[in-house]
């Protein structure tokens, strides 16, 4: 029975040392922005043709980078994404959304004809809560990975694509 208690012990302290360690693996968010950001708008857009695709796009501007700062991802409307630089005052994130997607999808009772089926993506919960006109920006300083909220963000007028480009 003595031995009993130690196992328990023994295994006992590790769990418990553990339930403390997701505590610090919280987001810490920046009081000041690394560098000046202007206006930050999105966008959402839809294809004109069938399985075009759609999604939202995320406009941060860049007034100033004394800091010489490079926004890594950003953090918006329950998803996150790799931000892209246009150039050297524009940062685009491109959310995609479920509607108006391919359906390559081949529903058999032959379960290896449905093989080649797309996995799912299952949505990942964001480390941070935020309002509709919020998104945290995260950013690189040294080794550290750093988070900034930003507030206010304008929403533009949705783009609709009337038809597919020319495939010349």
């Amino acid at each position: 029975m003595n031995w009993l208690k130690n196992v328990f012990g023994l295994l006992f302290i590790p769990v418990f040392m553990m339930s403390f360690s997701q505590c610090a693996s919280t987001k810490k968010l920046q009081n000041e922005a690394p560098l000046e950001i202007g206006q930050v708008n999105y966008q959402s857009w839809v294809a004109g043709i069938q399985g075009g695709g759609a999604g939202v796009n995320l406009f941060i501007p860049i007034v100033s980078n004394s800091n010489n700062v490079v926004l890594d991802s950003v953090y918006f409307q329950g998803k996150q994404v790799k931000l892209e630089q246009k150039n050297k005052s524009l940062f685009v994130g491109r959310f995609k959304k479920i509607t108006n997607q391919k359906n390559d999808i081949v529903m058999s009772s032959n379960r290896l004809a449905e093989v080649n089926n797309p996995i799912p993506e299952i949505p990942k919960k964001i480390p941070f809560e935020l309002r509709e006109d919020e998104c945290v920006v995260s950013f690189k300083d040294g080794k550290k990975i750093k988070y900034y909220k930003i507030s206010g963000i304008l929403k533009k007028e949705a783009q609709f694509y009337p038809k597919a480009p020319p495939r010349n």
